[in-house]
Order: C-alpha cells, then structure tokens, then sequence
C-alpha cells in the first residue's frame, strides 16, 4: 500500500472461537507492519488498532439494507458498531524499516477482513464467501 509515497507493509492474523450457533468471538488480533522509518511509534500502534477495530466492524456487522429504493439505516442508533467488549487484544509489531517517514493511513482497514476469515476457516472448514459475516452462515 502506499500513502504519502511511502510503502508500507501490513500483515494481520486473527483469533477466533466460532461456537456451534455460529457466533464468532474475536479473541486476538496480531499485526505486524513496516512503514519505514516510525517517527511516532505509538502513533503508528493507535492508527492499527483503529484500523482493526474498523475493519472488523464492517466484516463483522456492516452491511446496508434497501427497502423500496431507500436505505432502511439511518445513524449510529440502528447501524451496529463493534463495542469496546467486542474488541479483543490487538498485538502491533512495527518493523523498522529505512525508509523515509510517510503517514501510514489507513493501512490497518483492508487486512483486517481476510485475516479474520482466514480464522474462522481453520477453526470450522467454512470458506466465508459473502460480507458481512452471518451467523446462519457458519452454524454447525
């Protein structure tokens, strides 16, 4: 990915327990991400974090529906968010790289979805194929 022209290089692995009524449980996320030179490390771990915590939103309960041409949500209040017991631990290992400093952005977003499927097939055989991820789709 590129931002600022800087490349930066993010990997993520999930954690899940998928129960037999296919209720996933994100346990721990991992990332390891090398954006070059980090002048604000902790900066770059928050960015991630964030990133995660998007990302695992939209794969996890994102999705819009259309009612006779209309979008049926229409705020926070009837459009459903991961919450804060919903986030599980998140690991951000910045690799040191020799480039020069660039903004990382948001680098941490598009992982986040393959890294969380990825999961849910080695712990139940079940290829995701659709987004975002229902329960009836991975019950025993």
């Amino acid at each position: 990915m590129t931002s600022s022209g800087c490349t930066e290089y993010c990997a993520q692995v999930a954690e899940v327990a998928v129960d037999n009524d296919g209720n996933v449980k994100v346990t721990r996320f991992v990332c390891a991400i090398d954006c070059g030179f980090a002048v604000n490390p902790e900066g770059v771990r928050a960015q991630m974090e964030g990133g995660i915590a998007f990302g695992l939103t939209a794969t996890l309960k994102g999705g819009i529906t259309i009612d006779q041409g209309r979008v049926k949500q229409s705020n926070f209040h009837d459009y459903p968010m991961l919450r804060i017991n919903e986030m599980p631990a998140v690991e951000v290992h910045l690799l040191q790289g020799s480039q020069e400093p660039g903004g990382v952005g948001e680098t941490g977003v598009p992982p986040a979805a393959p890294a969380l499927c990825n999961a849910i097939f080695a712990a139940t055989g079940k290829r995701v194929r659709k987004l975002p991820i229902r329960t009836r789709d991975l019950r025993a």
